[in-house]
């Protein structure tokens, strides 16, 4: 039932300050009859509209026609479970020759595991194939930084899991498209690499989303796809991306307008709706929320809640988190990365808006070694040597933060270092609940606090222990 009248009462509260800059939407014609999906010939490409037979009309007004759908059906002997994955960072082997340049591309990243993400992909497909979800969503930052080679290397392996009756479905991320760090490794050498262009990206994922969507944007790669249930995916793309790529998320004003034509559509049909983006709604960090919260998210969040859509799932943050809406009854759901120790990724069991639950699961990725009698040490011992190289990435930030700060000396700096990076890693896979009590009786946390209103790494390290009031691996709905 749509609040339309409830959200013209907030749009004033609504007005806080976001990144950048948000916009507004219009409306709909028809109610739809129950027939067959429309199917695509070919998706159109950015710019182009998608008339109401799938083909690309002559003219570039977006083309709005009586949709039909199927009546919503639910399967009794499907797997209710969707898997979502995010942030896989996932790079083409023949971009690299594993020498000193990749070995320092991959030390000097945030944590996400490069030199094994081959394996990590392979480990989780094997997840995917035999659990069997009614869909796996990937929502963003596909590749490491954009190579062309890289998505279609992700590609190619993608079709594994549709050939075992699994459908993908794909969105951009920040680092997927018309990306300048595009590049390859040989040796000492850095080498530019091919970009990757939102009509390729388009095309290289034809297969898993773009192709096969009941209804495309003609102003961005956004998309809705339909479930079996007859459950709509809202896939948004949120990325920045005309004139190289950005870090921060936005959605183009036409795409406010279509967001709304096609909600009035979901409305009058019965469908409900899980809407999927890489960046975030809500300001899942208040610390962080440049470049995270898609800018001016309020106009966003605003429509989805007079539409009646209480779901958001999005990734970005490379942490595990979920925020419920100061304002209207949406939640959000942010899936870590799955290249990020722990390397985990979210399973949903969607059945209505007021009813779902929400948990992640580990990858096993020395079972996969063991039954690839893969011999490579790391492999075998993978939750070690993931959870050792996030911890060591985290060291080294706090060590270089902790010794720019006036009188620490190099002992306290040590005990700050090894403090953060203890600590985040918790934060990171949304557990530092866990060890709330414990961390603020440290040595490094009162060290962190001389500086706690100056120093953004001890006001980061403050809000992740006040933030640790749960466990966000776990989220579930139940009508209340």
């Amino acid at each position: 039932m749509r609040k339309r009248e409830i959200a013209a009462l907030l749009t004033v509260v609504m007005l806080f300050t976001g990144c950048s800059g948000y916009y507004e939407a219009g409306s709909v014609q028809e109610t739809v009859e129950s027939a067959a999906p429309v199917q695509q010939s070919r998706a159109p490409e950015i710019g182009e509209a998608a008339g109401p037979d799938g083909g690309v009309p002559g003219t570039g007004d977006t083309v709005i026609e009586s949709l039909q759908l199927p009546d919503t059906q639910e399967d009794t002997a499907m797997n209710p479970e969707i898997f979502i994955a995010t942030d896989i960072h996932y790079l083409a082997k023949e971009l690299t020759d594993f020498g000193e340049a990749f070995e320092q591309k991959s030390e000097s990243g945030d944590g996400k595991v490069v030199p094994y993400v081959w394996e990590i992909v392979d480990t989780f497909l094997d997840a995917v194939v035999e659990r069997k979800p009614q869909v796996l969503i990937l929502s963003g930052d596909l590749t490491l930084d954009g190579e062309y080679l890289s998505h279609q290397a992700l590609a190619r392996k993608l079709i594994r899991a549709e050939k075992a009756g699994v459908e993908v479905v794909v969105i951009p991320g920040n680092h997927d498209i018309n990306n300048p760090e595009a590049a390859a490794f040989e040796g000492e050498d850095v080498m530019p690499a091919e970009q990757t262009t939102p009509e390729e990206f388009a095309q290289i994922y034809a297969d898993f989303g773009y192709d096969e969507a009941v209804v495309r944007d003609p102003a961005s790669l956004s998309y809705i796809y339909e479930l079996p249930d007859g459950t709509w995916l809202l896939m948004l793309d949120s990325c920045q991306y005309e004139e190289g790529d950005l870090v921060g998320g936005m959605i183009r004003p036409e795409t406010y307008d279509w967001i709304e034509q096609w909600m009035e559509e979901a409305h009058f049909n019965g469908r409900s709706v899980i809407a999927v983006a890489h960046h975030n709604l809500l300001d899942e960090s208040r610390i962080y929320e440049e470049d995270c919260t898609i800018e001016h998210g309020e106009q966003l969040e605003q429509i989805l809640a007079d539409w009646d859509v209480s779901l958001f799932l999005s990734g970005h943050l490379h942490v595990q988190h979920y925020r419920k809406s100061q304002f209207f009854d949406l939640n959000e759901i942010v899936t870590g990365s799955l290249a990020m120790a722990p390397c985990q990724y979210g399973v949903l069991k969607y059945f209505n808006r007021d009813l779902y639950d929400y948990h992640t699961e580990k990858l096993n990725v020395s079972a996969w070694a063991e039954r690839h009698a893969n011999p490579d040490t790391n492999l075998r011992d993978f939750d070690n040597y993931a959870a050792e190289y996030l911890r060591r990435v985290f060291y080294d930030q706090a060590y270089y933060a902790a010794g720019a700060l006036e009188g620490v000396e190099e002992e306290e700096q040590d005990t700050m270092a090894d403090f953060y990076s203890y600590l985040n890693a918790y934060a990171v896979a949304g557990r530092a609940v866990e060890i709330r009590e414990e961390a603020m009786g440290a040595p490094g946390y009162i060290e962190w606090q001389e500086w706690e209103r100056t120093n953004t790494m001890a006001m980061y390290i403050n809000e992740i222990l006040e933030d640790a009031v749960c466990d966000y691996n776990v989220f579930s709905r139940d009508g209340d």
